[in-house]
């Protein structure tokens, strides 16, 4: 128990004990003493017990201490804080956000340590915390916990380990501006010393607020720590630059040239089709279903119909690490969306011929999923991105195969995105086809959105108009 109660007693000098000096004190109705070879060492004590008195600190009754004393003395390593917060975490978060975190505290972790004496090569030291101590497995009585807990490590990862068990700072030490600040220079960079990308920085720095948060929450720390670094985040440019993502024309010739591609060419033009023409994520057509299209028979001498999409389920890739079920990709529903929330997205005529001969010719897997392996799994990013590089080289120019245009599948996305902004289509309508908030599609997309040549048209307009009456002003005085 915390009180403000305290007493502190003078000194008391006893010249027949080995420590003669004894310093007492109350806290509560508790007496607590302790004795010291030296004067000069039980004043120094009692004025370390004085000023936290002064700075209005509460002491605890059990142990006499301040409870800025307490609290270093209860604090727990770095190390084993951090894998009690990817515990916390785990069971509630998608396999990619459990990546996601151990892969930022493999970063921060090594240098939060007292010495760095025999320390073993970063990459080890990252290797080993983001594979086996902050990924969690079940044991034999089900209960969550690290792999490194559950499976014997190899010699080299259980001695990484064993290192940083032995050297990790306290949680209390750790959140020092000093060394909060190494950490922050250490998720800046990579593995090779390079500067880590402006949205990863961002990530990682997330990660480790939320790490301190929850030590807070844990009463290791006081107040949370980060706002005492003077250290921005980079600001991020989320905007697309236009100049690399395909036109109408450009788009349409690449997923042709997706066909020629042999086998799996002819099976993934469909897929293309839909980053294109729906707006879709992979992750998104990786889970379409027959039962998912709407595809209406084109009648003689009639208007191609327009068909629809309804999208429920998605399959983002990840390691099969990090999934409870071991495999290398998550059923989830659609991203940022209710867990049962359904997408509706028109797809125009020339998907929807797309589509009908993908199953025409393709089938689909046991399942009901338009796109598959080889072998029936889900469609890997590896097999479709092949593909793509063949298309793009085959279907752009030398120049400009040199450049990142078109450089990977997701840019025809934002390539389908930009079309329909263009043509005029209201941008709430823009992001509800394509999966994303109003905020999000105006920061993705502003340079589409502001119109910037139908705005300078207008100024135009305006200014000739006051430069017109001017003239006329003038001619008639």
């Amino acid at each position: 128990m915390l009180t403000y109660d305290v007493e502190i007693w003078n000194i008391r000098t006893r010249k027949d004990r080995r420590k003669p000096h004894m310093l007492r004190w109350r806290v509560g109705a508790k007496e607590h003493s302790k004795s010291y070879l030296t004067k000069a060492q039980a004043e120094g004590r009692q004025t370390e017990l004085r000023a936290a008195l002064r700075k209005r600190e509460q002491f605890d009754t059990e142990s006499g201490l301040p409870g800025s004393e307490l609290l270093a003395l209860n604090s727990p390593t770095w190390y084993d804080h951090s894998r009690a917060y990817v515990l916390m975490k785990w069971p509630k978060i998608a396999a990619k956000h459990r990546a996601s975190i151990a892969e930022s505290l493999a970063a921060i972790t090594p240098v939060l340590v007292t010495s760095a004496k025999g320390a073993p090569t970063p990459k080890l030291l990252r290797y080993a915390l983001s594979a086996w101590a902050f990924r969690m497995v079940r044991n034999e009585q089900g209960e969550l916990t690290s792999l490194a807990d559950v499976t014997p490590p190899p010699a080299d990862v259980a001695t990484a380990l064993a290192w940083l068990k032995q050297n990790s700072m306290k949680v209390e030490e750790a959140a020092r501006p000093a060394n909060l600040r190494r950490a922050l220079d250490a998720l800046s960079l990579k593995l090779n010393g390079q500067p880590a990308s402006d949205n990863t920085v961002k990530r990682k720095r997330a990660v480790l607020s939320n790490c301190l948060r929850y030590a807070v929450e844990r009463d290791h720390l006081p107040t949370h720590p980060l706002s005492k670094v003077d250290w921005e985040p980079p600001q991020t440019d989320d905007e697309i630059d236009f100049r690399y993502v395909p036109g109408p024309r450009q788009a349409k010739v690449l997923i042709e040239a997706v066909r020629t591609q042999g086998d799996r060419g002819e099976h993934l033009e469909a897929f293309f089709g839909c980053i294109y023409y729906a707006g879709m994520r992979p992750s998104e057509i990786a889970a379409l279903k027959r039962k998912d299209c709407v595809l209406p028979d084109e009648q003689d001498g009639s208007a191609p119909s327009w068909g629809e999409l309804i999208l429920e389920e998605s399959r983002p890739e990840v390691g099969a690490g990090w999934t409870d079920d071991g495999v290398s990709y998550e059923q989830r529903g659609l991203k940022r969306r209710a867990r049962r929330a359904t997408r509706s997205v028109p797809i125009p005529p020339i998907l929807v011929r797309l589509l009908r001969a993908h199953l025409s010719a393709q089938g689909t897997a046991p399942d009901g999923r338009l796109f598959r392996a080889v072998r029936g799994g889900r469609v890997r990013s590896t097999e479709y991105c092949e593909v793509w590089a063949q298309a793009r080289r085959k279907a752009l120019t030398a120049d400009e195969a040199n450049t990142p245009l078109a450089e990977v599948p997701y840019s025809l996305r934002h390539a389908g995105i930009s079309l329909w902004l263009k043509a005029g289509v209201d941008p709430v309508e823009v992001a509800r086809r394509a999966g994303h908030s109003l905020a999000v599609l105006y920061r993705f997309y502003a340079k589409i959105l502001r119109g910037q040549s139908d705005s300078n048209h207008l100024i135009d307009a305006v200014l000739n108009e006051a430069n017109d009456e001017t003239k006329a002003r003038f001619s008639t005085s």
